[in-house]
Parts: structure tokens; C-alpha cells; sequence
């Protein structure tokens, strides 16, 4: 059976260059510096995808997530993970990913990521990864900067979404 606490992660410097890999539980146990994508679903009024993050999520459980996206696993690049992440995720494949920008984010000690952003247009339908995501809504990025004063949004994803509304 498929244990993501046992994938291989690519560990990171404060820098961003590449030093080790470790297993998804070693890397949270820790705290270390690793990879993640952020991939922007987007329809065509504009409207984003909005995720919501099953309880049993290693990271902000029950949250809101306005990203598909994850763990660059060792041996991958940032958009094999975007592709891989939002294929697993949401079912999509085979759409062009436009690439954005790339951030570090701090959340404590336990969550330091080298965050890589990406975007596509989809309308088609999704298939919602059960393990992962419980449901989803296309909501106006306006409407979810209004919802995150008040409801559990990813601050990682929220803080993605300002800076590409602001670029």
C-alpha cells in the first residue's frame, strides 16, 4: 500500500541548492528546507480552483488550499512535480503550465519551503485525489482573499496568491 510518509524528498538549502533526500516524515520531523509546486487552476472567467485538504493531510489539515501542488520528490524538477501533482490531485494532464515565480516561505520550524509557482486553464472535469483533497470550488481570487480573514486557508497558499495578484 502507498505510505507518502515514506516518498523521497528533495532536501534544500537556505539557498535552494539541492543537498539530500529524505523521506516525507524525516523531512517534517526535522523541519528541513525542502521543495514544493504551486500549481494556479484557473477557468476560463478567471475564477481559481480552491481545494479542501482532507483531515488526514501531514501539513494544515482541513484547510483551504487555493494550489494543486506538493513535495518535489528527489530526482524531479519543479514541473515534472507541478505535472505529477496536479494529474494525482485533480486528474488533469496534458494542459500547458505557465511558470511564475519561485519564493521562500517560512511557517514556524516545521513547514520551510522553496515554493515554485505555476498556472493553467482548465475547464474540463477533475478527479478529486480521496486521500488528499475533499472537495473543491471555483471561487474569484477577490472573494478568497475576503474568505481567508475569516475561514482555515493554507497561509503558504494564501501568501502565493497575494504575490501573483501583485505581479
Amino acid at each position: 500500500m502507498y505510505n507518502p510518509e515514506q516518498e523521497l524528498v528533495q532536501i534544500v538549502d537556505m539557498n535552494n541548492n539541492e543537498t539530500t533526500a529524505v523521506t516525507r516524515k524525516e523531512m517534517r520531523q526535522r523541519g528541513l528546507v525542502h521543495r514544493a509546486t504551486y500549481i494556479l487552476v484557473f477557468n476560463s472567467r478567471g475564477e481559481l480552483f480552491v481545494q479542501k485538504r482532507t483531515m488526514i493531510k501531514d501539513v494544515y489539515p482541513g484547510y483551504h488550499d487555493i494550489a494543486a501542488g506538493g513535495v518535489v520528490l528527489a530526482g524531479e524538477t519543479y514541473e515534472e512535480s507541478a505535472r505529477r501533482e496536479l494529474e494525482e490531485e485533480l486528474g488533469i494532464r496534458d494542459v500547458p503550465l505557465r511558470h511564475h515565480f519561485e519564493f521562500f516561505y517560512q511557517d514556524g520550524e516545521t513547514n520551510r519551503v522553496w515554493g515554485s509557482v505555476w498556472s493553467c486553464t482548465y475547464d474540463g472535469a477533475m478527479t478529486l485525489q480521496a486521500e488528499e483533497v475533499e472537495s473543491g470550488q471555483w471561487m474569484a481570487p477577490e472573494e478568497i482573499l475576503d474568505r481567508a480573514r475569516r475561514e482555515n486557508f493554507t497561509p503558504d497558499g494564501i501568501f502565493v496568491l497575494k504575490k501573483f495578484m501583485a505581479s
